[in-house]
């Protein structure tokens, strides 16, 4: 499949993440790239979460990346996921690598204007909220949406998280609900278990 061939199947603009604002884009290529299938990504304008796709970086198409869901798994992809269930949770991933630390850290809130950022093995960070959500009966479901991949410093790419709040998808029935948190969280468990050894290389 040729580049242009697949933006021609892509007609969902959610999945057509612009890079133009990435200064290192091979880095943030390759960074990007150890979060594919390990992380579910979100499309508000169809309301649909993708849970196995690849992505593509077309060159005939300048500074782009493209979800591409795979066509062979329409099982993969789950529906009617309201945008009022969608929430920003200021937790942004990062290559330990280039902080001095193995495998993937968590930091909050990065950007202009925000204190130091703090900065803590994505394990560790994770099993701390995954604890802390439960206490109040709750599951931290993350999921990845367009202008998620930043920059920090024009230095270090990162990954914004969002996440899915399940109560707030009402018109499920409880088995659809059941089903959508299993789904995400066996993904996050992957992508937990992986974490001290993910690296950009």
């Amino acid at each position: 499949m040729t580049n242009s061939e697949v933006l021609k199947q892509q007609d969902n603009s959610d999945l057509v993440w612009d890079m133009d604002h990435i200064s290192k884009r091979d880095f943030a290529e390759r960074f990007i790239r150890l979060f594919e299938n390990r992380l579910c990504v979100y499309s508000e304008s169809v309301e649909q979460i993708y849970t196995n796709y690849n992505l593509h970086f077309p060159t005939e198409q300048g500074r782009k990346m493209v979800v591409l869901p795979n066509p062979y798994a329409f099982h993969d992809t789950l529906h009617s996921i309201r945008t009022a269930a969608i929430r920003k949770t200021g937790l942004c991933i990062m290559p330990g690598e280039l902080l001095g630390k193995q495998g993937l850290v968590l930091a909050a809130h990065l950007g202009k204007g925000q204190p130091a950022p703090k900065f803590m093995p994505f394990k560790q960070a994770i099993a701390r909220i995954i604890s802390d959500q439960r206490k109040i009966g709750d599951a931290f479901l993350p999921i990845l949406m367009k202008g998620d991949l930043r920059e920090f410093d024009e230095q270090m790419p990162y990954l914004h998280m969002h996440r899915l709040q399940l109560e707030n998808l009402p018109h499920l029935s409880v088995f659809e609900r059941q089903d959508i948190q299993q789904t995400l969280t066996k993904k996050l468990l992957m992508l937990y278990r992986m974490a001290d050894t993910l690296k950009v290389g």
